[in-house]
């Protein structure tokens, strides 16, 4: 494989998983969407794009390992398939939480509707913003950028909390309730892990770019 060939390899490589990523983000906006409206035709769109990722998903993992196995890249080359790999499997998981969404939002269909004390709307928003910031620091090969997506999930992590402690106190006191509130929570919680998985992408990227491995090191992710 020649040097250019090996970087149109690796160009088509990246524009494939951008375009599952951009699958994945939209996936998390309808899943919202329908818990919002309560419309089980946009759980349908979730459950058709769920399968389109997945299909995905094997096809990146097999041009990666084709690369690998023909070329044996060495240096950033071989930390950018490293990272394509690892982000892959984590917007496939974004995915996932979106079906996750979607699947409660069934559940609820004969549920009757209440005012909780969560706004999963904000908390969508921000862990969609933070899958979005991560994947532009992908494209932009951005180190900086990504460190600035580590710092984010605190926000994520404190909405979760508070979601977790106001429903629970609210199925105490209001058990009719609770069935309302166990859903909230169980978006609450993919939510939750997409901004993990955010992290974990912005993560690689520093990886690609950098070399370095700042994975579980708490609040030097911030410096």
């Amino acid at each position: 494989m020649t040097r250019i060939r090996f970087q149109q390899s690796l160009d088509e490589l990246k524009e494939k998983l951008l375009v599952m990523a951009g699958l994945a983000e939209q996936q998390i906006q309808r899943a919202i969407e329908s818990y919002r409206a309560r419309d089980l035709t946009i759980c349908d769109l979730v459950d058709r794009s769920e399968q389109a990722i997945n299909r995905m998903e094997r096809e990146i993992d097999q041009a990666a390992l084709d690369i690998l196995a023909m070329e044996q890249p060495m240096a950033i080359d071989l930390r950018f398939i490293l990272a394509v790999i690892k982000i892959n499997s984590d917007v496939e998981r974004v995915g996932d939480a979106a079906k996750s969404i979607s699947d409660r939002v069934r559940v609820m269909e004969h549920m009757a509707s209440i005012e909780l004390p969560v706004d999963i709307p904000r908390m969508a928003a921000l862990a969609s913003n933070m899958v979005r910031r991560a994947l532009q620091a992908f494209i932009e090969a951005d180190a900086e950028l990504a460190r600035a997506v580590l710092s984010m999930d605190d926000a994520v992590d404190g909405i979760n909390r508070a979601a977790h402690s106001a429903l629970s106190a609210l199925m105490a006191a209001e058990s009719q309730h609770a069935p309302q509130a166990l859903t909230a929570l169980m978006v609450c919680r993919s939510l939750e892990r997409v901004a993990d998985h955010a992290t974990n992408i912005a993560e690689d990227v520093i990886f690609w770019v950098q070399g370095a491995d700042v994975r579980h090191q708490g609040s030097l992710n911030q410096n």
